[in-house]
């Protein structure tokens, strides 16, 4: 007589992180100026300067929202990251990216992360993980301004999604006796205008008038936020630890990810050989 198989048994369930002892994960913001990640199992965000010591000086990989050194990102990463994870393990690896970094940003991104023996790798706009970190509705057009080191981005947001995005290569470490604050915020403004003037919609000016959403270390200085205020005509809300934002806004990301049952699956399978 031959018994019929009986049910199988269920797929692992996978807890939050740092209780889950079986698999890791990154949380990764790659900018110009500093170099910020979260790992599973940590409370704190490593937050360092994005350099790399060949030979007798420091070099900086990644300048302007560009990586123009992919090999010497690679060797930054494994330095600072490599010896945090297991060592058989292969981590889930959520990375922000500039909205207008495109195909070769993400391509040069997904090389330089190599190192880090991640077993999948998802990209999200450093706007939408923002926007996360603020817990923000995303169920109506978002204004995103990201008021970086050396680089100052606009991202306009609709259901999540980037539908518009402006950026201009300065940023607070540009400001100087010669370079005010004044420069920054009127790129700002300059850029809103712009996507104002393109859109047949409403949806930039259905954003601005429920107010923009300020991340970067430049979301941090009054002197900035209180004149776009005045300049657009419209509120501004700094995140809360608006330099952090973004590799926070990536880390609940890589939380949600982490118990979907697609990379769950992944991850199960991956154990088991």
């Amino acid at each position: 007589m031959t018994r019929a198989p009986g049910p199988r048994p269920p797929a692992t369930r996978h807890r939050s992180w740092p209780w889950c002892r079986q698999c890791t994960g990154i949380a990764l913001d790659l900018g110009s100026a500093r170099t910020r990640a979260w790992t599973s199992g940590r409370r704190r965000i490593l937050d360092v300067p994005t350099v790399t010591f060949p030979g007798d000086g420091a070099t900086h990989p990644i300048q302007r929202g560009t990586i123009v050194d992919t090999p010497a990102t690679g060797r930054m990463l494994h330095r600072l990251l490599g010896h945090r994870l297991p060592r058989f393990g292969r981590p889930l690896l959520i990375l922000t990216t500039p909205a207008l970094g495109g195909v070769v940003y993400r391509a040069e991104a997904r090389t330089a992360v190599e190192v880090l023996r991640p077993r999948t790798v998802l990209t999200v706009p450093t706007a939408r993980a923002v926007a996360m970190a603020a817990d923000a509705d995303l169920t109506h057009p978002l204004l995103v301004v990201d008021l970086g080191a050396h680089l100052t981005e606009v991202t306009l947001l609709t259901d999540g999604a980037v539908t518009d995005a402006r950026h201009t290569a300065l940023g607070t470490s540009d400001l100087d006796s010669r370079t005010p604050p004044a420069r920054i915020s009127e790129a700002v403004v300059a850029m809103v205008t712009t996507m104002l003037d393109q859109d047949p919609t409403t949806q930039t000016l259905d954003a601005l008038q429920r107010g923009a959403l300020l991340a970067g270390g430049g979301a941090l200085r009054p002197d900035i936020t209180y004149r776009l205020t005045g300049q657009l005509h419209a509120p501004v809300q700094p995140v809360p630890a608006p330099h952090t934002a973004a590799v926070r806004g990536a880390a609940k990301l890589l939380q949600a990810a982490h118990t979907h049952p697609s990379t769950t699956a992944l991850t199960d399978a991956t154990h088991r050989h």
